[in-house]
């Protein structure tokens, strides 16, 4: 079995934080810091639980004024980049990052900084070229809205990629697990001069953080998005790419204008035949077999987007449709191409199964065909 993640934070891990501390604050006490921490309940606490844990202690440890703490804090980062080379992220190849202290120093200002803005952008900057700051940054955006967009802004432009990439991931109006942004959800205007500054950077981290960015964006302003595609569209490879990646929401539900962007076009000769389900009823654990025949009908080759929507049965009964992807290429004109597919129902953390009707459907260029019954079971 896996080792649990927030086993990063063990013994080893704490006594070497305590030793790398103790060099910029001779007379910290490393046995007394690690001792606290490592409590009668520290088995029992999880990931998050055990960061906050940490956090707590540290600031006990600390000098108590909030701009003398994070002097430290600097000092420290100064120091272990020194001492170990491969500590910080050196480039855009590899986070070749030490998560542990990222996650504990970037808590401690989401903690205890948020009154100090000037202190805490400070140490944001610095923090993030070790790690990656994002979920700090969005409690300062909903305090200090104004001011910290045009900080993102002028982070757009910094010379290390690190921080470049924290001024579109630390907006995202959608980043999973951190907290809502509901100003930028309804309008994202602030964010769209700090994603062109980035659309051509050479990190590939940034134009992947780009990407996600656009695709929050348009999960609650498709038109934002779609406006700026056409715009970029034909930019470079790498643009091209940046917003393909942007669009895979609006593409999953087959928005038309964005469909035909990328090649993918009229359905009008273009069928499928002989769908069969392999078997009407599926154990919970084991997978959906189907297949079909893709009918090409058109004279010319024809790049068509194939996806398959299951309708999952949901706890009160009705059903939700997730879409999964097959292939985007193109057919050959006057084609017959047989498909076969998988689908599992292997138990995930991420997905709790409810037996009863699903359903399963084709979609092609975003035109979903003629829904399927089959029967999932425990």
């Amino acid at each position: 079995m896996a080792e649990a993640f927030k086993n990063i934070f063990n013994a080893a891990f704490l006594d070497r934080f305590a030793k790398d501390l103790k060099r910029v604050i001779p007379d910290f006490d490393a046995r007394g810091f690690v001792s606290q921490i490592m409590d009668d309940e520290w088995e029992n606490r999880e990931y998050k639980q055990r960061i906050a844990h940490i956090t707590t202690i540290l600031r006990k440890f600390l000098p108590a004024d909030y701009k003398e703490a994070v002097a430290k804090i600097l000092e420290l980062l100064d120091d272990v980049e020194k001492t170990y080379p491969d500590f910080s992220i050196i480039d855009d190849k590899k986070f070749g990052l030490t998560l542990e202290y990222g996650a504990i120093l970037d808590n401690y200002v989401e903690q205890y900084g948020l009154d100090d803005y000037e202190t805490s952008i400070r140490a944001i900057e610095r923090i993030t070229q070790f790690t990656s700051c994002e979920f700090v940054t969005h409690p300062f955006i909903v305090k200090y809205p104004d001011k910290m967009m045009k900080q993102m802004l002028v982070w757009s432009k910094h010379p290390h990629w690190g921080v470049r990439r924290l001024a579109s991931e630390g907006c995202r109006p959608r980043l999973p697990w951190a907290m809502a942004l509901p100003n930028l959800k309804k309008n994202p205007a602030p964010i769209i001069p700090i994603l062109e500054n980035l659309k051509n950077d050479p990190a590939r981290f940034v134009r992947l953080s780009v990407a996600n960015n656009l695709n929050d964006i348009a999960k609650d302003n498709p038109e934002i998005v779609i406006d700026l595609v056409k715009r970029w569209h034909g930019e470079s490879k790498e643009v091209d790419w940046i917003i393909k990646h942007g669009c895979r929401t609006l593409l999953k539900q087959g928005n038309p204008e964005v469909m035909e962007l990328f090649g993918c076009g009229s359905v009008e000769n273009i069928c499928i035949e002989n769908f069969r389900i392999s078997a009407p009823k599926v154990k919970i654990g084991n997978s959906l077999e189907f297949c079909f025949s893709l009918l090409n009908n058109n004279s010319d080759k024809t790049k068509i987007r194939l996806e398959y929507g299951i309708y999952y049965q949901k706890a009160n009964g009705t059903l939700a449709k997730k879409v999964h992807k097959i292939s985007e290429k193109e057919y050959a004109g006057n084609s017959i191409t047989q498909i076969i597919r998988k689908h599992s129902f292997n138990i995930v953390t991420t997905r709790k199964f409810h037996p009863g009707l699903h359903q399963v459907a084709v979609i092609i260029n975003g035109n979903e065909f003629e829904k399927y019954d089959f029967e999932l079971i425990g």
